[in-house]
């Protein structure tokens, strides 16, 4: 029987995420739902911030995405738009890869508290894993998993095929990949990384 990727973790659960995170040097955050979590974000992030919103459906869903491109914050989204990719890509890389604040989300998470990011073309990464000074990730409780080889699952069985979906429609390719994945097993910056766990299906 094919397991199924999207059951919300009960309460016991994500209150063992929440304590494995912490002892691996992340911050856990648990809400009910989408508005709750943007809530949240706007509460971590201070105005006049930079911000880098990292594609996301779990942030499109929640409209974190836009709120990020308002006055509020210095986007660093809306300057990379503004750039010329071929004259200017050395620049755009730098700027995406280590801005002051980072938002998005994961594919998995594990019970003993591991991240598991997976990516096309690993535009996100570097931000993620080092670059970014802050790193914030909505994660709904769906994406809770046993361990590292369930979240790796996941990703393949679940993640890709729904994402290959939406890029289809978006961008017009034949499909996705996952070409690149980010595991943090720990953070060593304390207060560095923020996981906020909604209490509802959201993104894949």
């Amino acid at each position: 029987m094919r397991q199924s990727w999207d059951k919300l973790a009960n309460d016991q659960t994500i209150q063992k995420v929440v304590s494995a995170l912490q002892k691996n040097g992340m911050t856990a955050k648990v809400v009910t739902n989408g508005a709750a979590a943007k809530a949240k974000v706007l509460e971590l992030i201070p105005s006049g911030a930079e911000v880098m919103n990292m594609t996301s459906v779990t942030l499109d869903t929640i409209s974190v995405a836009a709120e990020m491109q308002t006055e509020r914050f210095r986007s660093v989204r809306k300057r990379l738009e503004q750039m010329d990719r071929t004259t200017q890509s050395a620049e755009m890389q730098r700027l995406g890869a280590a801005p002051e604040w980072v938002v998005g989300s994961m594919h998995a998470v594990t019970v003993d508290g591991h991240a598991l990011v997976a990516s096309n073309s690993g535009s996100q990464l570097p931000a993620y894993a080092y670059g970014a000074q802050h790193v914030i990730w909505i994660v709904g409780a769906q994406k809770i998993v046993k361990d590292t080889a369930a979240g790796l699952k996941r990703i393949y069985e679940y993640s890709l095929p729904l994402e290959s979906e939406r890029a289809k429609k978006a961008y017009g390719v034949p499909g996705s990949a996952v070409n690149k994945i980010l595991i943090i097993n720990r953070e060593v910056k304390p207060g560095r990384v923020t996981v906020i766990i909604v209490k509802e299906r959201l993104g894949f």
